[in-house]
């Protein structure tokens, strides 16, 4: 599509929802758009330095209503209320997937055996969906002729699988892990790089940020007791460093701009390479996550403010802020902290939750945008406009955790 041509619909579909927005059934949602920018200054002025129990219940509580916005057993893609009627999307494989990871941690850390078994049975769906050749499929669940593979979702579901594994030692899980990071090792062309991107990204170039499947491979080689799947980890983050420059920027990584790249992907990205060296002592990993991560957490405004979007220099090009992408930031930061030291990251990642949090509804007349965190701040941003994905609020509860275990640890 040509860029007037792609400039034309972006129009006509803003002209759309404008038109929605002024619907009586859209009130709710037109009203906290008017008033969410001012809400949010005037909560990041007060600061929302604590209330980190009862904003992760609310964070919890939402994922699990998404879970029962669908009638199979996946998480919703999430609430965007100018999209269909009842405003939840099908369930998304890929992000019920690393779900399952956050919520069995919040469950043992809070010791809330029933969040735990609903989660147990997210994998277990995760199960009924996989593909025959071991992969996971992209986009929101479909129909198995209908579906396409993807290496990147196949590494985020082969994380939840490895963390329900970790918790009851069932067999079925151990098979689930085992076609997956058979699947993900031979889909490394010989540079190291995933080839199967699938049908839901821009086409054409590698995609950096899909070392992030190589911390849920290296977890599948520990519990599976292959080196062969350790080692294929290592050379996915290999080859994701030799796309960094020699100011920590990643190229090659972004969902459809790899020229200005979102924080979300830079904060998959940062993640992979950094878990990796943790799990593998490769210092060498940690070092470039370093790298990486030091200048572009520096870019935030003193109230957590961060662009969506940096240029090969780190220069901020985003006018609005990407949640899921500030908080993915956060909980490297923290973990930085947390094994090297580097304890200047904690003030970095409080400021960034903090300002997520300040987005956070936690009472509304609509239940469905209550505990939940939105694409883009404003909500009419460029990432995920206009609603709200459960990565966002699921990233969101990884850092409110690590915030709770190292917030005060400046």
């Amino acid at each position: 599509m040509t860029a007037a041509r792609q400039k034309y619909w972006d129009y006509e579909k803003k002209k759309e929802r404008q038109a929605k927005l002024k619907s009586e059934e859209l009130a709710y949602f037109a009203s906290h758009m008017a008033t969410e920018k001012e809400n949010v200054i005037k909560l990041v002025a007060v600061g929302i330095e604590n209330e980190i129990d009862e904003r992760l219940e609310a964070a919890v509580s939402w994922i699990l209503r998404a879970r029962d916005a669908t009638p199979d057993g996946g998480v919703s893609l999430g609430f965007f209320p100018l999209e269909s009627e009842q405003g939840w999307k099908p369930s998304y494989p890929e992000t019920t997937g690393y779900i399952i990871t956050s919520l069995l941690k919040y469950a043992t850390d809070f010791d809330r055996p029933e969040i735990r078994n609903a989660v147990l049975k997210m994998a277990d769906w995760e199960i009924d969906v996989q593909m025959a050749n071991g992969a996971v499929q992209g986009g929101p669940v479909c129909a198995p002729e209908k579906q396409t593979a993807a290496a990147f979702n196949t590494g985020m579901v082969l994380d939840g699988w490895c963390s329900a594994y970790e918790q009851n030692n069932d067999d079925k899980y151990l098979r689930a892990i085992e076609m997956a990071a058979v699947f993900l090792m031979n889909d490394l062309d010989d540079e190291g790089y995933f080839k199967t991107n699938g049908d839901f990204v821009s086409q054409g170039e590698i995609k950096t940020y899909s070392c992030l499947c190589a911390w849920a491979m290296y977890r599948a080689g520990l519990i599976l007791k292959d080196e062969n799947v350790k080692n294929a980890a290592i050379r996915s983050v290999e080859a994701a460093i030799r796309q960094q420059n020699d100011k920590g920027w990643y190229s090659h990584n972004c969902l459809t701009q790899s020229k200005i790249p979102l924080t979300h992907t830079i904060g998959y990205v940062i993640q992979g390479i950094f878990e990796v060296g943790v799990l593998s002592n490769r210092r060498e990993f940690v070092d470039s996550a370093f790298k990486a991560l030091a200048p572009v957490v520096a870019k935030q405004e003193k109230n957590g403010w961060l662009s969506s979007r940096f240029d090969h220099n780190w220069s901020p090009v985003g006018d609005y802020v990407c949640l899921t992408g500030s908080v993915q930031l956060a909980i490297t930061c923290y973990r930085m902290a947390e094994v090297c030291g580097n304890h200047e990251f904690v003030t970095y990642a409080n400021a960034l939750t903090n300002f997520v949090k300040a987005t956070q509804l936690m009472d509304y007349e609509h239940e469905a945008m209550v505990g939940a965190i939105a694409g883009s701040h404003p909500i009419d941003g460029g990432y995920m406009e206009y609603g709200y994905p459960n990565w966002a609020t699921k990233y969101y509860i990884d850092a409110l955790m690590l915030q709770k275990k190292f917030g005060n640890n400046i």
